[in-house]
Order: structure tokens, then sequence, then C-alpha cells
């Protein structure tokens, strides 16, 4: 079957994933395979505008390629790569930041909030970020970027930098990308109140093994009104209840809806079943994940082998770029 077009994601190497990662991204990429050709990218340079230390860099990296793999990114089909194992992309980011004017990077909102996260490191990768994204998509003559719809400011950015470029050099070289809008899940961490994220301790990782599982589940706050197990619990506010309608079957979550309001259903027992489905759901992963990980040198060679590609496709679009701007 025919693709639909070429299709580029990219997320900063943070180890292994969350059940966040997972619902949020993971899934939608290995979906998107069926009907696109897929370039997917773990953006270390874009990591270190933020990093304190890149002593996990490495592992780092390894660990998400290797859980992407596992979940069913399919590199025979696909190309999965580091972002700086393919030079070409530093050099449009040069190339394209002549085109862009310093005013509107720093008036994005995303680069305001960054300033308030960390006002002590405001560095010049983090004002170019987009910039050095936009060479991340454009690069591989990308036709389509998932994004949830609070993401599309970003793709239109990278949409105005393309028409600068373009108009500037009087060319059609560059590729204005398509925003593939998809619903990305806000998943709420064990705490029910903050998305679920590393930095928080909030977060149940994919590749956990199902013991350690059970025990984050059962740490997961319910419903805060429900004090005693004979008090009847209202699941609407229960972030339990919401990942049981992702992981348990119609009959299981119809009778925790039901019993939990009758106080028929205690949360314990709530989130001991939450978390057997959970596992349940998981097994495949991880055994995928245990074999790969048993493979000497296996994600490294997916990695080299995928920035060989992405590095044929970068150089042509590069040999473009340079003949467009007339460089000697």
């Amino acid at each position: 079957m025919a693709k639909k077009g070429r299709v580029f994601s990219g997320a900063r190497p943070t180890g292994r994933q969350h059940l966040g990662n997972y619902l949020g991204a993971i899934k939608n990429y290995v979906a998107l395979q069926e009907d696109y050709e897929c370039v997917y990218c773990i953006v270390d340079i874009h990591a270190l505008t933020t990093v304190e230390t890149t002593a996990d860099l490495k592992q780092n990296t390894y660990e998400m390629a290797l859980d992407w793999l596992a979940a069913g990114i399919r590199p025979e089909e696909s190309i999965l790569f580091v972002q700086s194992h393919v030079p070409q992309v530093m050099e449009l980011h040069t190339l394209l930041s002549m085109v862009t004017q310093l005013g509107k990077l720093t008036d994005l909102p995303t680069f305001k909030e960054k300033v308030r996260q960390q006002p002590d490191n405001i560095n010049y990768g983090l004002v170019g970020y987009p910039v050095l994204m936009t060479a991340d998509i454009v690069l591989y003559k990308t036709d389509v970027v998932p994004v949830g719809i609070d993401q599309a400011p970003h793709i239109e950015f990278a949409r105005e930098i393309v028409r600068s470029f373009n108009y500037r050099f009087n060319t059609k070289v560059l590729i204005e990308p398509q925003a593939k809008h998809t619903e990305v899940l806000k998943v709420l961490g064990i705490d029910g109140k903050e998305k679920m994220g590393k930095s928080l301790n909030n977060h149940i990782e994919i590749a956990a093994a199902p013991e350690e599982t059970q025990q984050r589940v059962m740490q997961m706050v319910t419903d805060p009104a429900r004090v005693k197990r004979t008090d009847p619990g209202n699941p609407d506010v229960c972030n339990v209840y919401t990942m049981h309608k992702l992981f348990s079957s119609p009959d299981e979550i119809e009778m925790v809806n039901r019993d939990c309001r009758t106080a028929a259903l205690g949360c314990v027992d709530c989130k001991k079943l939450y978390a057997k489905n959970l596992n349940k759901h998981l097994e495949p992963f991880r055994a995928k994940r245990a074999e790969l990980a048993s493979k000497t040198g296996y994600v490294e060679e997916v990695l080299n082998d995928g920035a060989k590609r992405a590095c044929a496709i970068a150089e042509k679009t590069m040999e473009e770029v340079r003949e467009a701007i007339q460089l000697p």
C-alpha cells in the first residue's frame, strides 16, 4: 500500500519511558507506521539546552530507543536515529537562523516559560530551540508532523521559517510541514494532580517489573473525599478509574464505576485490579524488551543504521539548500 507521505517526530532522551510517554506519544508513533514513512529522532542536542549534566545522556538514549523498539517501532521500515549522529542538522540550523527574526523567538510563549523555569540558564540554544526544531523537520522533507493542539503553534512557526527561507533565496527547496493533530492524552501521575513525569517522581515505568508496577499503583491517590472504606466514592474524580478505562475490560469498568459509588468496592481492591490489568497489558512489551536487550549491540546497530539512512536524505536536502543560497 502506498504511503501518505513522510512523518517526522522527535523526543528528548529521558531514559526508560513511563505510562505518560507510552499513551501520549509512543502508541501513536507505532500506529503511524501503517500509513506513513516514519522518521523518529531522539533529540539529544535539544536536551543540552536544559540538562545540568550529560552523565546519563548516553544511557538514557539507549533505554529510550529500547522502549520504542519494544513497543513496536519497526526499524526495517522506519528510520530511528539520534539527532547528533546527523551533523547536517546543525548546518541547516545555522542557515535557517539567518532568516529568523530574534524578536519572534524571544516572544514565543515556550521561550518565556523556559525563562521562568530556568532563569539562571538562558542560553543561546534555548533561544534558538525552535530553529533547530525546524531544521529537524525540514531536513528530511517532512510532509506531516504529529502534534497535540497545544503544540500547533510550534509547527506554524516552522512554516514561517520555511517561507522566509524560500522567499529570501527564491526557491522551493524546503517543504512547509503540515500539522497532524493527534489526541495526546494528559496522563496524571500517582499523585492524581500533576502530569506524570520523572521530575516529580509520580510516574510508572512501562518496563518496570510487575511487582514494582503494583507497588506504584498502590500508591496512587483515589477520591480524596473518600476517607473510610465504607464511604461511597466518586469515580469521576478518581485517577485510578480513569486508568481503568484505558486498561480494563468494559465489564470491569462498569463494575468499578457502579461498586465504587456504593462502597461495594474499596480503593485497595480497585487499585489491585488496575495493577493486574496494567501488568497483563504490558506483558508482551516487557517480553520483547528483554529479548531485544539480550541481543548485544542491537540497539546501537539500529541507531547507526538509522543515522546512515537519515544522513543520506539529509545530505541530499543540504545540497539543494547550498545551491539555493549559492554558497561557493
